[in-house]
């Protein structure tokens, strides 16, 4: 779609649906984010988002509820209630759509996974490798040009395209130096979310405001400062898998904090354009509560 009005209200949509979806959510409020009528924009949202505005907002709800029940020890019940669902057979229902079995089913077999993952972790750090070293970091506010990627996270090729067409744009406008940040946002956990609607954003950090008016789907914001637990994974980004893993069995023993309800950053430390795959360095910082 090259309308540009009509990518931009669309962006307003999603950026409002992401920030409300736990709250009750009106046609009314949508048609004055939207300046459409709700007919109207649930259309273009459809056509670029393959799902209309109700099957996203649910979609959200419910993902979120998987997000806690993974990672938290809240009670279902509260659960429900916090991502706006009153009735607890109704969530439950849905919930089983959504993940194929129960709210209490997912989370058991969520903590089996990790007591799994702990133990063979455990054995291999017996007698293969010590525990990641980590340090506790809280970074600024930092303001972000970025563009969003929407796949899956295996699919390093069409992450890499939308890198390119950062880097390329940025290029373009002149925003990138010897110091330029780059960083991931990762936003969806890809055991919860089905692949085909998995984001990531593709940033760098803006050294001051912009002063021309953004493109297509380019978008700047802020990312608020947070305190996070910071881990390094050396290697290619294709082995970065295996470092989560060894982060999240340690997590419980070793680490000991609390997970914040904030996206995973990673920061790219050095160009792998003039780096060997095996020396590339990414730092991976986890949202913790202060």
């Amino acid at each position: 779609m090259s309308n540009q009005t009509q990518l931009d209200r669309f962006k307003a949509v999603t950026d409002f649906l992401r920030d409300r979806f736990k709250d009750d959510i009106t046609a009314k409020d949508v048609e004055e984010i939207a300046y459409y009528s709700y007919r109207n924009i649930n259309r273009i949202f459809r056509a670029l988002q393959h799902e209309t505005i109700g099957q996203y907002i649910k979609r959200l709800k419910l993902e979120k509820a998987a997000e806690y029940l993974k990672y938290s020890d809240a009670a279902i019940s509260d659960i429900a209630l916090d991502i706006g669902y009153s009735d607890i057979a109704a969530f439950s229902k849905a919930f089983k759509n959504q993940f194929q079995c129960s709210p209490l089913a997912f989370r058991e077999v969520q903590h089996l996974k990790l007591e799994i993952t702990q133990k063979a972790s455990g054995t291999a750090t017996l007698f293969q490798t010590p525990e990641l070293p980590f340090e506790i970091e809280e970074l600024p506010v930092l303001e972000v040009l970025y563009l969003e990627y929407q796949g899956a996270y295996e699919n390093l090729k069409g992450i890499q395209d939308t890198w390119n067409q950062l880097i390329a744009y940025a290029h373009q406008q002149g925003l990138l130096t010897a110091d330029t940040l780059y960083l991931a946002e990762i936003l969806d956990d890809d055991e919860i979310t089905d692949s085909l609607n998995c984001r990531l954003n593709t940033a760098i950090v803006l050294e001051k405001p912009l002063s021309f008016p953004l493109e297509g789907f380019f978008k700047t914001k802020p990312i608020e400062s947070q305190k996070y637990v910071k881990f390094v994974h050396k290697g290619s980004h294709e082995t970065c898998m295996d470092t989560y893993d060894s982060i999240y069995a340690q997590w419980m023993v070793h680490v000991q904090k609390e997970f914040a309800d904030k996206p995973i950053l990673e920061f790219y430390v050095n160009d792998e354009a003039d780096t060997p795959k095996e020396e590339l360095l990414t730092e991976i910082h986890i949202p913790i509560l202060a």
